[in-house]
């Protein structure tokens, strides 16, 4: 990030706690003892490993179960990302309001930090919990997946730093216990392609997700927790994961005769429609990177294990970034590999292979913003359909997608930022509200309807809640725009209304399985079978709406979705 910035810029055991050292604590379990830090009120201990080191004849693997002994492990510093993925694929012109862009995709996705806190060897899992805590005390536990398109991320991105968050838990009298994930992302977790698919090797990165719910399920009781009230949340990719978390092996979340989590929150993102991992788009990226690495052969796959780090890195990132002209249609996601995903998400959402837990899920009012920076000009329909048939929905053909592209208005004040009228957007072209209100809703918005609809058709009666944030409305010029929940959950303080709001909702359901039950709130939030009530979350005070807006478009996804996969 922090070079993208500047290119931008120029260019334009279950034993009790035991205090070892001021400052330091440890919590012993089967793999060793681990010291973590005591800061304040807030104890922390960082990349905790739970898996081999995926590197070797072990990269593009499923992840291995630690072999090893930690003995006293220091968890003390800054937990390692794993290798990040490209961030931004610059165009030949930069928008003349790309500094303003560049602190926008900070402010979304924060800073990775120095290059030299990326290693292969990234498979941990790093805990927050309140000062004092001790095995016995059984808190709930709050299991997070970062976001970052699959692309980038990770546990130690300042954007995810859960300490503020605690801190607020114990002084409602809610403690709980913060429990997050690294996992591989990009070609590191998410290679696609028939040679992958062949050795089982298909979807790394949430197979590490998983092996770090089974690590909590193991070792949280020494660290104050209760494995059996763990609710899982994700934002952006971290919420989609959640998802596949959900219809992982169809459903089956049970470990050791118990499930794994027992309620679910999904933050911008929820099924993604998707093609299997040796369609012909995957095998195409499998292919080229295989050509960038110079490892066209026999065992193309051999070839890229042994590969240096610097050289695997360079063919895995020759992609399209994350914030490009390609935008939302990623390179690396989770996608079927007839195992761990048998199918697209959303078939197994329709089929109803999940677990019927509580459920929450949010959007942004403007989660399209953010990605639609570079794509130059989408001035009609006709160039609409082009870029989406093109780029994304390789299944149907382009008089569907002209079909479903006219089901949203042309009218610029109809886009999004939405309600801002003729108020020009960040880094204007042709059609830019216009293809932001698309991109939001075939990612994250409207398919989130469509999640809600069916799993309610599949399972009637679920408790399932959803709500619609518009606290940053005609204050930023991307609107609510996609990432702006986890500066509101992480980064505020209670005395920022909408972020006390919001973590009094989430502790309630992390402690009860419903948002209303415990802390008192504002507003009673309806469960979404009672009328399609979606939470609405304002500046100054939140209130209700109903889940109805772009109807027509809404219906088409319904009657259309097998055609509208990535």
């Amino acid at each position: 990030m922090k070079k993208f910035i500047a290119c931008v810029t120029l260019a334009l055991g279950l034993l009790p706690i035991s205090v070892t050292a001021q400052g330091q604590v440890n919590v012993t379990i089967p793999s060793g003892t681990i010291i973590g830090n005591s800061i304040d009120n807030i104890e922390e201990f960082n990349g905790i490993p739970f898996a081999d080191p995926p590197v070797g004849q072990l990269r593009l693997r499923p992840p291995q179960k630690l072999s090893t002994h930690l003995g006293d492990f220091y968890a003390t510093g800054v937990a390692k990302l794993c290798p990040q993925g490209p961030i931004v694929s610059l165009p030949i012109e930069l928008p003349s309001c790309g500094i303003t862009a560049a602190g926008a995709v900070t402010e979304s996705f924060g800073d990775e930090g120095p290059e030299d806190n990326q290693s292969e060897d990234c498979l941990t899992v790093t805990i927050h919990r309140p000062a004092g805590t001790k095995a016995g005390d059984n808190l709930p536990v709050l299991f997070y997946i970062f976001g970052g398109g699959f692309m980038i991320g990770g546990t130690s991105v300042s954007i995810n730093n859960p300490t503020k968050f605690v801190q607020a838990s114990i002084e409602l009298g809610k403690p709980f216990i913060f429990a997050a994930v690294n996992y591989r992302v990009a070609g590191w977790g998410f290679m696609p392609g028939s040679e992958i698919l062949r050795e089982g090797s298909a979807n790394a990165g949430l197979l590490d997700q998983r092996m770090g719910l089974e690590w909590v399920a193991d070792n949280i009781e020494a660290f104050g927790g209760d494995p059996s009230k763990v609710t899982i949340w994700g934002q952006s990719s971290g919420s989609i994961s959640v998802f596949d978390q959900l219809v992982l092996y169809d459903g089956d979340n049970i470990y050791n005769g118990n499930p794994l989590f027992r309620a679910a929150i999904m933050n911008s993102g929820s099924v993604t429609p998707v093609d299997p991992v040796d369609s012909a788009k995957s095998q195409a990226l499998y292919e080229h990177v295989v050509r960038e690495a110079n490892c066209e052969g026999d065992d193309s796959l051999a070839c890229l294990r042994g590969l240096s780090h610097e050289d695997f890195a360079a063919a895995a990132n020759s992609v399209p970034g994350l914030l490009s002209y390609e935008s939302l249609a990623l390179s690396y996601l989770p996608r079927p590999d007839g195992t761990v995903l048998t199918a697209s998400p959303h078939v197994l959402a329709r089929e109803g292979k999940f677990p019927a837990v509580p459920m929450i899920f949010a959007s942004q009012e403007d989660e399209g913003t953010l990605f639609s920076f570079f794509q130059e000009d989408m001035g009609s329909t006709d160039k609409i359909t082009d870029y989406l048939s093109d780029l994304y929905f390789h299944n149907a053909n382009k008089s569907l997608v002209r079909s479903f592209v006219s089901t949203y208005s042309e009218r610029p004040e109809d886009g999004s930022p939405y309600r801002t009228g003729a108020i020009p957007p960040l880094c204007p072209y042709p059609g830019k509200k216009r293809i932001a209100s698309i991109l939001g809703d075939i990612v994250f918005t409207l398919i989130r309807r469509w999640t809600l609809e069916t799993i309610d058709a599949v399972h009637p009666g679920l408790d399932l809640w959803s709500s619609f944030a518009s606290y940053d409305y005609l204050l930023n010029p991307l609107g609510t725009k996609h990432g702006s929940d986890t500066t509101v959950f992480f980064d505020k303080t209670n005395a920022y209304p909408p972020t006390l709001r919001g973590r009094k909702y989430y502790i309630n359901f992390v402690y009860n399985m419903d948002p209303n039950d415990g802390l008192p709130v504002n507003v009673t939030w309806p469960k979404y079978t009672e009328g399609k009530q979606l939470l609405w979350y304002n500046l100054l005070a939140d209130t209700l709406r109903t889940d109805d807006f772009r109807s027509n478009t809404s219906d088409f996804i319904t009657d259309y979705i097998d055609s509208l996969r990535f």
